[in-house]
Parts: structure tokens; sequence; C-alpha cells
């Protein structure tokens, strides 16, 4: 159960819009938890362009295009000019998955940037437990196994992204590339972002 933004309750798949007639999005209450804080990690940690590639599953040609005309944008730091390369967060590359995903099955752009705002207005939380399902017309939320049956019971749903599956993904591919800490530029091998989530933690005790 989720909660309009008039405060009025809703149950069941939300839609992301309402069709193709309809294309400004509709947006949810963004349900920031407790544990969205722990997971400062993926502001701390950037991941330059060929890792954000390989990690999602794109080419730096994709990358290019759809930073340049803002489909998915570095959210660490932008291309400056010579010299200067673009970083992406740990979220970037899970959204830079989605979108991949969402573009080999036919999703009209349009959805795909409603959809690509939507996961950036979400909590950490919410992305773990979100599924995104597409009929091709409309992309539509779901965060309960009631909720996707419902959508594929009226017949409607017909392609669907567990995005909790593509963070465990983008996580294992992230831990056998390089990061760089955003606050002194050092690299890190191997780096797995969960590593720091875990340092987080044990400094909290």
């Amino acid at each position: 159960m989720r909660s309009s933004g008039d405060g009025t309750a809703m149950g069941g798949p939300f839609p992301l819009h309402g069709s193709a007639a309809d294309h400004s999005p509709k947006r949810p209450m963004a349900v920031q938890g407790s544990g969205d804080a722990t997971f400062e990690h993926s502001e701390q940690i950037g991941y330059r362009g060929p890792t954000a590639c390989a990690a999602a599953g794109i080419t730096y040609r994709q990358l290019d295009y759809w930073a340049r005309t803002g489909l998915v944008e570095p959210s660490v730091r932008a291309a400056g000019g010579s010299g200067t390369q673009r970083l992406y967060s740990f979220r970037d590359v899970v959204v830079l998955k989605v979108v991949k995903r969402f573009l080999d099955t036919g999703v009209s752009l349009q959805n795909i940037r409603t959809t690509v705002q939507h996961l950036r207005e979400r909590g950490f939380r919410d992305l773990e437990r979100m599924t995104l399902m597409s009929d091709g017309a409309t992309v539509y939320e779901c965060t309960s196994p009631s909720e996707v049956h419902d959508l594929l019971q009226g017949g409607q749903g017909v392609f669907g992204i567990a995005v909790g599956v593509v963070w465990r993904d983008v996580e294992a591919a992230l831990s056998q590339l390089h990061g760089e800490r955003i606050d002194t530029g050092e690299t890190l091998v191997g780096h797995n972002p969960a590593d720091e989530l875990a340092r987080r933690r044990n400094r909290a005790v």
C-alpha cells in the first residue's frame, strides 16, 4: 500500500504515468526509510565510464549518448572538459542496467525517461523490493508479489524487472572492478560497494 500526493491510500500496481496520451509523471511519495542513511557509500564512491559500462552491460557509446541527451547523467561528476572523466554512483549504474533492459524489450523512450526519474526519487529500501512491469504503453511499479500477480491477471504485464536483482547483479560486477573515492581520488581495486556499508555499520556500533 502506498500513499498518493493528496494523502489518499492506494494499492495495487502503480502506473508511473497513465497512458500514451498522458506523459506527465504521477509522482508517488518517496518513502525514505531509516536504512537509507547506511547507503551513503553510493555517494562516497564513484565509478568511471568504462567501469559503469562493464557493470551495466552497455557500450561506451550508449553511456556517452545517454549522458549527453540527459537520459542517465552521472550524479557524482559530469565531464567538465579536457582531462576530466564522468563519475557514476552505484545507484547510477543500477539505473543504467535497468534502462538497458527496458530498451532491449522495446519500451518507449518516454516511458524510460519517466522510469529513470522515478528511480532517482525513491529511497534505497524502496528499490530493493521494487518490481517494474511494462505492457509496452505504461510502466508500473509493483512492490509485492500480489501486485505483480494482479497486473498479470489483468493481461497487461508483459515484461518485468526486479530492481533488487539488478542491484545485486551490479554489486557483484563492481566487486571485481575499480572504484574511486570521491574525497581523495584514491583508486579502490576490486571494490565491493558492500564493504563501505560494513565499515560504516561497524563505526556506528
